[in-house]
């Protein structure tokens, strides 16, 4: 049993139609993990302003991951101590000074130590909103929810990318990382202004767990170890395949220009429109079909990737797309339910294990590009899509 009394909704607004609220929540989605991606789309400006080599940039970029890995981790330590929307929005506000922060950095070392302190704050606020949704609303609103901040978190993907290339183009680096910190700002401004306040938790006559028996409870459900798994895959197969397509974007036969790669990001537009229906599809069908419909478009999808023809290039990196989020979406919206206490820490791990794919998945599959080359890369990004798929088994709802 929960220890949460379940108000009728989560934003404070007039008329409070569904409508609104999933563009609130998007919006919120959104303004927290902007800044993730963005900078990658000014990757070889930051290495030509450092004086580094693209891999030794690269790796500083994605150094927010490490952050977020870390943080996830530690929320679900902490997490029945933080007041839910006062800890997504003070995340976010703290967010702008790391932020500001980068437009300064005089080196490498601080450059990365910036990201990695952007990516503890972007965690933290992306569990704790978790949590707060989870607990907030009831099944269905909560589904709604997550999927619209999914779908936030997609057009991150893309809008922080043209932003970050276009104001750098504009007015400088320095004027791209001030612009972030304001939108950090506005999301900070936009949880304080629309959330409700958190839920008081129920008073219980139980002593208050140890913060290690959350994980170990969490750890102990075959279904929240398999839903962590998938989650951990699903960036391992994101991160792969949209890290090194680039390389091969820019080899001949397809010889792509700087600005040609940056439009390639316009490949996620399709899942703009798809993510959002991942709540009713789950509704539907359940999250392990929808999560085994994800990878098989995933699978069906990577030869696409090794066709020397863009177009076919760009259909596979659409479907991919599609996959990823909605298999990102499904999972998410199942911890949260699967977890039937301590849901901020259920989060917590799983957005550890999330981000933690990523990292792997940057370095092994890194590796295996470098030495085997980008059909090998492809093998093995779907080798994680048919575990991803096997896993989704295990993902078996809890009432």
């Amino acid at each position: 049993m929960s220890d949460i009394t379940h108000p009728p909704a989560m934003i404070s607004q007039p008329g409070n139609s569904a409508l609104p609220r999933a563009m609130v929540i998007g919006l919120i989605g959104f303004l927290t993990l902007v800044d993730l991606f963005a900078a990658q789309a000014i990757l070889p400006t930051l290495a030509d302003t450092y004086g580094v080599s693209a891999a030794a940039m690269g790796l500083a970029v994605n150094a927010s991951t490490i952050g977020m890995a870390v943080s996830g981790l530690l929320v679900s330590l902490i997490a029945r101590r933080i007041d839910r929307r006062r800890g997504v929005w003070f995340s976010l506000a703290l967010l702008a000074a790391p932020t500001a922060g980068l437009a300064f950095a005089p080196d490498l070392g601080t450059f990365t130590t910036l990201r990695i302190a952007q990516g503890v704050l972007m965690a933290a606020a992306f569990a704790l909103t978790m949590a707060y949704i989870a607990e907030r609303a009831g099944r269905e609103e909560a589904a709604a929810g997550l999927a619209a901040y999914v779908t936030g978190i997609v057009a991150s993907n893309l809008v922080g990318r043209f932003v970050a290339g276009s104001v750098a183009d504009l007015a400088g680096v320095s004027v791209s990382f001030w612009v972030f910190a304001g939108l950090n700002l506005g999301g900070a401004a936009l949880v304080a202004s629309t959330l409700r306040p958190s839920l008081r938790m129920a008073p219980t006559c139980r002593p208050m767990q140890p913060p290690l028996a959350a994980w170990s409870m969490h750890f102990g459900s075959p279904a929240l170890r398999a839903a962590f798994a998938v989650g951990f895959l699903i960036l391992f197969l994101f991160i792969g395949v949209f890290t090194y397509v680039n390389f091969e974007l820019v080899k001949a036969p397809l010889n792509l220009s700087p600005m040609q790669l940056g439009l390639v990001y316009l490949v996620f537009l399709p899942a703009l429109v798809t993510t959002p229906s991942a709540a009713g599809a789950v509704r539907r069908f359940g999250v392990r079909r929808i999560v085994q419909a994800s990878m098989l478009t995933c699978l069906a999808s990577l030869p696409l990737l090794v066709v020397p023809n863009l177009f076919v290039v760009l259909a596979g990196l659409a479907a991919i797309g599609i996959g990823t989020f909605i298999a990102q979406a499904a999972t998410t919206s199942f911890v949260s339910h699967a977890a039937t206490s301590d849901r901020a820490a259920a989060s917590g791990l799983y957005l550890a294990a999330y981000y933690l794919g990523g990292l792997v998945g940057a370095a092994m599959l890194g590796r295996l590009y470098d030495g085997l080359g980008w059909p090998a890369t492809v093998a093995a990004i779907g080798i994680g899509a048919v575990a991803a798929l096997l896993l989704a088994l295990r993902l078996r709802p809890t009432e």
